[in-house]
């Protein structure tokens, strides 16, 4: 009997060191119930003791259109490429609350979560993906009120004239920004996540430096309508590429910048892989520091 317990294959086995490069994807498949119950959490949590709950979801984007519409394009009058402002703006700050979100939000999986951690074991890794998909769920409800702004703006182009909407083929991209989105704002928390564990200012420096961020990336502009000798250091934010691109396939307004959207791939993939195995071999000791 003793030898048929010495034989037996174990569903898993944790160990105390591993190779970092060893991200246990199988075992994050192995837990992808809590991965959705998880997600459950953060949805119902956020939203359960707030008076109007989920039309929190539709009231940023509209207050941020509104007041981006007055300032920026009212009084500073900065160019829009001949669409409709608040489409324009709507357009930007509904990619852009997507990424920040899952960036911010990630940066504080190990701080937010070290009692979780410290006591069952799960894969860590679970905890940042949730996010990413329960932020994923905001920006479905909120991309549905931009595609009924786009769909009111494009009657009123052809029937009634008026700023051009011209939606193109390059909106079958969508899928491809929005995922390289997620793998960005997840690989980048990733990072800033792992570093906190002993440089807790991080973490201070992410609630700002996101608003500021914003400004060097084309949300209240087009990359076009940036001075030429700044044009090459904006397209450096990965951000921005894959920005104009879902700006143009929706709206048609701009032009699609090959290059740009090469780059964001290659910097997304590039962040994204990093950032997991900087984390992978954090979360392994992260407890005896924070």
């Amino acid at each position: 009997m003793e030898n048929n317990i010495l034989e037996k294959e174990w569903d898993l086995e944790i160990v105390p060191q591993d190779s970092v490069f060893n991200l246990h994807l199988k075992d994050v498949w192995a837990y992808r119930d809590l991965l959705w119950l998880l997600v459950r959490r953060d949805f119902v949590s956020f939203y359960k003791q707030t008076i109007l709950g989920p039309l929190w979801f539709f009231i940023q984007p509209i207050f941020t259109t509104v007041i981006f519409t007055f300032i920026f394009s009212n009084l500073a009058n900065i160019s829009t490429n001949g669409s409709p402002a608040p489409l324009f703006y709507m357009a930007g700050t509904v990619a852009w609350n997507y990424f920040a979100d899952s960036l911010t939000k990630t940066s504080t999986v190990f701080r937010d979560n070290v009692g979780i951690f410290g006591k069952v074991y799960f894969p860590r890794l679970i905890m940042p993906i949730s996010i990413v998909f329960s932020n994923l769920v905001k920006f479905g409800v909120q991309f549905l009120l931009f595609t009924c702004l786009m769909i009111y703006f494009l009657i009123q182009y052809h029937f009634y004239g008026g700023s051009k909407v011209e939606p193109n083929f390059y909106l079958l991209l969508f899928p491809v920004v929005l995922f390289l989105m997620a793998m960005l704002g997840l690989g980048i928390g990733l990072i800033i996540t792992a570093l906190t564990t002993k440089y807790r200012d991080l973490a201070f420096i992410v609630s700002f430096g996101m608003q500021l961020l914003m400004y060097a990336t084309p949300v209240i502009y087009p990359l076009s309508a940036a001075p030429a000798k700044y044009r090459s250091i904006i397209s450096l934010n990965p951000m921005s590429g894959l920005i104009e691109t879902f700006r143009y396939g929706f709206i048609g307004t701009g032009q699609f910048y090959l290059g740009s959207f090469i780059y964001s791939i290659i910097a997304s993939v590039v962040i994204f892989l990093l950032g997991l195995i900087i984390f992978n071999r954090v979360e392994k000791s992260f407890v005896d520091t924070i």
